[in-house]
């Protein structure tokens, strides 16, 4: 089972009450996630519903060990879960007593109602929300913005280098909601060329290299520095075999012989290489009797095995900065 269906077990083991203890405690994207692998598992024996408590009931052990402050607890079981990069900003919230509610409220919201709220609003402004959304729901946002603001909103979110409270009122003024913090506090540290990077990586084909050459009309050296951080299809090739084959067990095989469809000759060597041999000629032959796809399904499959790239990137399971190196 994957991590997000041994979850769903757990859940669905602890019964209603206690379950919905436990989802009030995640975001939008998690929560969706689960719903989904709750309501769609099925055939799961007794071992397995033991085998993940047991799991669980092991790993929660290590992560309660007695002797330690609580901030430092906190710090590290949140790093342990999430990554250095997703558990800083929650962490600072938690610990620097941050409330950023109305920001947390947009991650519940259609890309479409998103790009309705701010499409009229200043830039930078834009660039804060976009910054904070979680970068495939904030490249569906940016595609439903003015040709002329995408450039200029991707353009500010790379150069955003914390934000001060007074920004983050402005933002909870538009959302009509009056912001909670306290004046005093740091700035919140999001936006940067990483997320730039990433937004970009989940806008459509032809669209990033638009935007991306527009801003490096601006700024060459940032342009270029976005561009080292992006991570396409075609880099599958540079992962190590020991991450490609962690990458692989998450992907369907649909889903795979589909992206492979318009991939690069040295990407498919590198895949079926890393497969077993009866798995890799079955992998070639539903390509070869697959009729025509259309380019945008081809695309589609690539951007959610990205999806799941970065994911096990945030979990620590692979490294895009090495892979980076190595190409350099």
């Amino acid at each position: 089972m994957t991590g997000v269906q041994r979850a769903a077990v757990l859940l669905l083991s602890l019964g209603e009450e206690d379950a919905a203890e436990v989802l009030k405690h995640m975001n939008a994207k998690e929560v969706q996630k689960l719903g989904i692998a709750m309501a769609t598992i099925s055939g799961v024996s007794r071992e397995q519903v033991m085998q993940v408590i047991s799991t669980f009931g092991e790993a929660l052990d290590k992560q309660t060990s007695l002797g330690m402050g609580a901030d430092d607890y906190v710090r590290k079981v949140l790093v342990q879960a999430l990554g250095e990069d997703k558990a800083g900003s929650l962490i600072d919230r938690i610990l620097l007593g941050r409330n950023t509610t109305g920001l947390d409220t947009l991650k519940w919201m259609d890309p479409r109602a998103i790009a309705d709220l701010v499409r009229n609003e200043h830039p930078q402004i834009i660039a804060i929300v976009l910054a904070h959304l979680d970068s495939d729901q904030a490249a569906e946002t940016l595609k439903l913005l003015a040709e002329r603001t995408r450039t200029d909103v991707l353009l500010r979110i790379a150069t955003l280098d914390g934000i001060p409270p007074n920004a983050l009122n402005e933002l909870n003024e538009i959302m009509e909601r009056q912001f909670a913090g306290n004046q005093n506090l740091k700035a919140s540290s999001i936006g940067g060329v990483k997320v730039a990077a990433n937004i970009l990586n989940f806008m459509d084909s032809g669209q990033d290299q638009v935007i991306l050459g527009s801003i490096t009309q601006v700024d060459a050296d940032l342009g270029a520095r976005i561009q080292d951080l992006m991570f396409v299809f075609d880099n599958l090739a540079d992962l190590g075999d020991r991450e490609l084959q962690a990458l692989l067990r998450e992907v369907p095989n649909d889903r795979l012989g589909l992206a492979l469809r318009g991939a690069d000759a040295k990407v498919k060597e590198k895949i079926t290489r890393n497969m077993s041999q009866r798995a890799a000629q079955i992998l070639l032959e539903d390509m070869e009797a697959r009729g025509p796809v259309r380019l945008s399904d081809v695309e589609g499959a690539q951007k959610e095995i990205l999806a799941i790239v970065r994911r096990l990137a945030d979990q620590g399971v692979i490294s895009l900065m090495a892979s980076a190196e190595e190409m350099v």
